[in-house]
């Protein structure tokens, strides 16, 4: 029996990224496609401020074919939620029923995409949901899922965070009060390996940057490969 198609909501981050290898473990459903919001302006995945190319490079070691949602930077509400509208109408075209999503506690959040989702044909899904953050956090670092920190919120972390590898050592660095998996917006990842990928997202970490409250490490492609196959196959169990 043909199993039902999902697309994973793709930030580039750890949280997504780990949603992915739990719902291909699983086996249930044929994930055939990544979705992500990238500034027209900057080339930039929305929030995280992670290249195009990285997002590219990540797809390709995922096995997936991109689905770029192209929106303006700043994008009012109402232009956001039209080009998602347009975005998830396609996916339904295709056949996709399913949609999954790396959210881990905020409620107010998975109610807007449930709300958003409800009557489309298109049902949301929260593989990570309520599982206890560092339980998760060190879940995640067992797997050999590697990420850098991108984005970092200034009121919540200092500028040198960004860049740092999420690791047990950023785990216990961080103050009092941050989730070690960042799920208040305290900072964003970009991932570069783990058993969701075929081999490593070759990456260098760049300038790092202050602007409107937040900190960004502008991660770029280190080689001209932009995925390093890996040495051991990658973990992706029916």
């Amino acid at each position: 029996m043909a199993r039902p198609k999902a697309l994973i909501s793709w930030s580039s981050g750890k949280d997504s990224a780990f949603a992915l290898h739990e719902v291909v473990r699983a086996g249930e459903f044929e994930v055939i496609g990544a979705l992500t919001t990238v500034t027209e302006t900057f080339g930039r995945v929305s929030i995280h401020g992670v290249r195009q190319e990285i997002l590219q490079a990540q797809c390709e070691a995922a096995g997936l074919p991109q689905r770029i949602v192209p929106i303006p930077y700043p994008c009012p509400n109402e232009v956001y939620e039209a080009r998602m509208g347009e975005a998830v109408a396609q996916a339904v075209a295709d056949g996709i029923t399913h949609m999954i999503f790396g959210d881990l506690f905020l409620a107010d959040i998975r109610a807007y995409r449930e709300q958003k989702l409800a009557g489309t044909g298109i049902t949301p899904l929260f593989p990570l949901w309520e599982r206890p953050t560092p339980e998760l956090a060190r879940a995640m670092i067992a797997s050999g899922l590697e990420a850098h920190l991108a984005t970092v919120d200034l009121q919540k972390l200092s500028a040198e965070f960004a860049g740092r590898r999420f690791d047990a050592t950023l785990l216990a660095d961080l103050p009092e009060g941050v989730d070690p998996c960042g799920e208040n917006g305290e900072f964003h990842t970009c991932v570069v390996a783990g058993p969701m990928f075929s081999g490593r997202v070759a990456v260098a970490t760049g300038e790092c940057v202050e602007r409107d409250g937040y900190a960004y490490c502008d991660l770029m492609m280190d080689e001209e490969s932009s995925v390093v196959p890996a040495k051991r196959s990658a973990s992706r169990d029916p």
